[in-house]
This record gives structure tokens, sequence and C-alpha cells, in this order.
């Protein structure tokens, strides 16, 4: 697995445990009735599977080996095609699933994942094609009690559905403006000595600090500092000390009595382009994109 994947594995899961998206999944729960969940990037189960709101018919082919393998399957293509744009894909039984990319900029970080349903009433003629799948694939599974979850699935109008998904799109915008903050929050597992220093970078980011200057500060040689830093939070200190000045940046630019180029120098950065470069970078979007939608 790349670094640049280990490391949008690692952003899914403090996404997936953050209050913001526990609440929000609360609430799409309560106001829908469906599952809700992050899948990360390249992830080899089902991201509904278990879930509050499972649907049970997925549920009973998930316990079959060959159906568990067909539904992963299906999962590896919602990702391949829901890169950039929310997809959604119907599997053998005609259920649908739908994925909705997370990203920053042009990085893809998890996909918010919800459906196991139907957008049209279910019929005799798809459960008995289903049936014959499933029985081709010589799965054992009781068929009354898997024809009473296929009625039961739940029934969405696709205007419904799609109003549905574009405001999962928009939670999903939220998400990646947050990824940052949250990569940022100190962890209780950090070592001593990355603690020491995330904490001397949030209260010097306005100085013109250099990698020295932190060794220095906690006690340590540069290229030890260098190696565990890089351990304990997956980017580089230079890296880290960019999200830090930008996240304050981004905080500013609400004010719009500031201008940019105040911004920029008031958070450490030494020229405008650097602050535009970096900004970009962590954000997806230029300061002054940024400012138009705060």
């Amino acid at each position: 697995m790349s670094s640049a994947t280990d490391r949008a594995r690692r952003t899914a899961a403090q996404l997936k445990d953050s209050q913001l998206f526990q609440d929000y999944q609360r609430a799409f729960r309560k106001a829908t009735g469906l599952p809700l969940a992050i899948r990360s990037l390249q992830s080899y189960e089902s991201a509904l599977s278990g879930a509050v709101d499972e649907n049970q018919f997925c549920a009973l082919i998930g316990k079959t080996n060959v159906g568990c393998a067909n539904c992963l399957k299906m999962q590896e293509q919602l990702e391949r095609e829901a890169g950039l744009e929310p997809k959604s894909l119907h599997c053998f039984a005609g259920l649908c699933d739908t994925a909705v990319p997370i990203r920053v900029g042009d990085r893809l970080i998890a996909f918010l994942q919800t459906g196991q349903i139907l957008l049209h009433q279910p019929n005799e003629a798809e459960f008995s094609q289903a049936t014959r799948q499933i029985l081709k694939w010589g799965a054992e599974i009781n068929l009354k009690e898997l024809e009473e979850a296929y009625y039961n699935t739940k029934v969405f109008d696709r205007d419904q559905y799609q109003a549905m998904v574009a405001l999962l799109t928009t939670f999903a915008e939220h998400l990646a403006t947050i990824s940052n903050s949250i990569a940022l929050e100190e962890s209780n597992e950090d070592p001593m000595l990355v603690a020491n220093a995330k904490k001397y970078i949030q209260e010097r980011y306005q100085d013109a600090l250099s990698l020295d200057d932190a060794a220095k500060a906690v006690n340590a040689s540069t290229r030890h500092f260098c190696k565990v830093f890089k351990e304990a939070t997956d980017i580089t200190f230079t890296d880290y000390l960019a999200r830090i000045r930008v996240e304050k940046a981004k905080h500013l630019l609400a004010n719009l009595n500031l201008r940019v180029s105040e911004i920029a120098f008031g958070v450490g950065f030494e020229s405008i382009s650097q602050f535009n470069r970096s900004f970009k970078r962590v954000t997806g979007q230029t300061p002054t994109e940024f400012r138009r939608v705060v």
C-alpha cells in the first residue's frame, strides 16, 4: 500500500471518530432510515456491513462466502467509479448502493457510503432472477427468509434519493474542510518529543521557524527529530508547520477587513506565492476561493 493511501486511510479513521460525522450520521439515519458509513480507500470489507440500519437482504447475502465476494467486487467497482463524483451501482438483485467521494483538491481521502435500497417496487421477476443466481453460486441460504427481507427493502423515489445524495455531497465537502484540523490534533499516543514539538509549533507558528529550531527546542538532533516526527505524524515538520499556518489563516479569512497579504504574513508565510501554494495544496482552494464561501 502506498504511503498516500495509508495516510488517507488514517484520515478516514479520524473522520469516522469525529463528533461531526457521528452527529450527522445519527441525523441522517433518523431522517432516512438508511445506513451511512465512511469507507476507507481500498477497503476490503463492506462499509455498511453490521450497520444499525443494514438491509437484512444484504446481511443474509453477506453471510454466504460467494455472496460476500460478489458484494465486495461491486464495492471495488463503486470505489473506482466514484473517484471524482457520487456514483450509484446496482447489485445482482437490483439494490442500489452509493458512494460519495471526500476530496481535498486532487486528493481522494475516503467515501461516504449509503444505499441498500430499491428505486422501484420489489417484484417477483427480479427476486426470482436473484434466487437463480444464488442457487447457481451454490450458496446455502434460507430462501423464505431471504424473500421476506427482499420485500421489506426500503424503496425510494429516484428524485428523492438523488436529493439525499446531494446532501451527502455537501457534507463530504464539509468533512474535507475539517480533515486538516483533525490531522493536526494532538494524539495521546504521540511520543513526548513530538507532543512537545507540536506545542512549540503552535506557540511559534508566526515566527520564521526552521527544522533546526524545532529540534533544538525539544533537545533532539535534527536527524533524530525529523525521523521521529515523520513516523508519529506521517508528515514532515515543514508540512505540519504549513498546515498549522493554513488552519490559522482559514479562520482569519472570514474577516473581510483583513487583506489576504496581511493574513499570509500574519500567520508566518514568507511570501504571498508560498501562502497561495500551501493553501491550495492543503485545502484544494486558493485563499480567495475559500473566502467566497466562508
